[in-house]
């Protein structure tokens, strides 16, 4: 009981910016070396030949595949932020049992999907593909890099859950860490099978299915240090009360991460169609690295999350503005700087991953228009997070569909019809315009109300 007063006394009585620094800059590195080793693989694929074709086809089927990744991940931030949020709340309003029982139920239910996705998605692996958008160049790596990432869902899904079960008991560093570990293997996992065993785009997904493997250890070992939360088989409660709870903590990560996949369904089929091969070669670098560099406000909105969600159980809505606050502020003037750079330097970025001139072309355009709409994520990213981390799942499931969703598909739909190749380069950064008008309204209804 003393260690649990530990963690109340930190998490209410700590200054606001001082607790969210210290909360994100842990989830800020986990995130960003994240985005590096998921950048790594697109990095080391387009250098498996010789031949710059074979090149853009081995890049081009791993981000045809990245929606499946986007997927796998969808419904392990959907278990992950379902418990974590509800968890937090129960540890701020004192119930430490229905805390312990939904990260031991929450972790179970990942397993069990993420299972579910290996055996279903190996055995329709090509009509999968084959609606990927999948070319008969590209069919082939398109395959061979599916199948094994569909091995490691179980795992993948897992490790998210983990993940985030200790961001929201404020154990960012224990999660830090067992990312980290992941990444370190992955990345030196990558030019050992690709370039040294010339194992070509299955050797970039055994590394990823590795590096998330080793997360997924390091991260269970976490849960049974310190203060953190054990898992236990006693306490898994697969029942209605949980479900729920999952649900509306969780939704809007599934609705946000689940677009996001669709969203990239679209616009790889859109391209394809267009530009073929090197159009969704070029997509891909550009959207790996705006994830990339868009991997620290997601890391930075983490930080907040705990703390609000830990707060309003508490109910100290006071803080939870004032962390809102702080949050839009610091965000959007990091993104003017970062949008900046990446405006400025996108032809030398788009060229370290891509040699095809054409491919190239599409990316700098993409990652230009990316980078004029990337301050406005602050806003929108921080007003998600508030509203998921205090339980309000319907306004936090309206917004987190914008950006990919409802925003995003008209666009990819109509705006190549009339601007080409130009409309798939746009199209994600008028979505992110349109998104601003929905997430502050929905953030400041529930702002006025504390």
């Amino acid at each position: 009981m003393a260690q649990a007063g530990n963690r109340r006394e930190y998490m209410t009585t700590t200054p606001v910016p001082k607790l969210i620094l210290s909360l994100s800059v842990p989830t800020i590195i986990s995130m960003m070396v994240t985005a590096i080793y998921n950048t790594a693989d697109t990095f080391f694929v387009a250098r498996v030949s010789s031949d710059p074709a074979v090149n853009t086809a081995a890049t081009a089927s791993v981000g045809l595949v990245f929606t499946v990744m986007a997927i796998i991940q969808a419904f392990g931030f959907f278990f992950g932020h379902g418990s974590g949020n509800y968890l937090s709340r129960m540890l701020g309003a004192g119930n430490h049992k229905e805390a312990n029982e939904m990260a031991s139920t929450g972790f179970a239910m990942a397993l069990i999907v993420g299972i579910l996705f290996a055996v279903v998605g190996n055995i329709f692996v090509e009509p999968i593909a084959d609606f990927l958008g999948a070319t008969p160049t590209t069919m082939q790596f398109t395959k061979d890099y599916m199948r094994i990432i569909l091995f490691g869902a179980p795992f993948m899904m897992a490790q998210f859950v983990i993940n985030n079960q200790l961001r929201f008991q404020g154990s960012a560093v224990y999660a830090m860490v067992g990312l980290m570990c992941g990444a370190v293997m992955n990345m030196i996992l990558d030019p050992l099978l690709i370039m040294v065993f010339h194992m070509e785009v299955r050797g970039a997904a055994i590394a990823t299915v590795m590096g998330q493997f080793t997360s997924f250890i390091v991260l269970l070992i976490g849960t049974s240090k310190g203060e953190n939360i054990k898992m236990s088989l006693s306490n898994v409660h697969i029942n209605g009360h949980y479900i729920l709870e999952v649900v509306n903590g969780g939704a809007p990560s599934l609705f946000r991460q689940g677009l996001a996949a669709i969203s990239t369904l679209l616009l790889n089929r859109t391209a394809g169609a267009i530009g073929y091969d090197a159009a969704i070669a070029g997509m891909s670098v550009a959207g790996r690295i705006f994830l990339m560099m868009g991997s620290a406000l997601i890391g930075f909105g983490q930080g907040y999350q705990p703390m609000c969600s830990f707060n309003y159980g508490a109910g100290l809505t006071k803080r939870v503005k004032e962390g809102f606050s702080f949050c839009v502020k610091v965000s959007t003037v990091f993104l003017i700087i970062v949008g900046i750079i990446c405006f400025v330097f996108a032809p030398s970025i788009i060229a370290l991953f891509s040699k095809d001139p054409a491919a190239v072309e599409v990316g700098v355009k993409a990652l230009r228009f990316m980078a004029l709409a990337q301050p406005l994520s602050g806003a929108i990213v921080i007003s998600n997070m508030m509203l998921q981390s205090i339980g309000k799942g319907v306004k936090a499931s309206i917004t987190a569909s914008a950006r990919n969703g409802y925003c995003f598909i008209p666009l990819i739909l109509i705006l190549p019809q009339f601007l080409g190749i130009t409309g798939v380069e746009m199209a994600q950064a008028c979505a992110d315009v349109l998104s601003l008008f929905v997430a502050v309204p929905m953030a400041w209804t529930e702002l006025r109300k504390f």
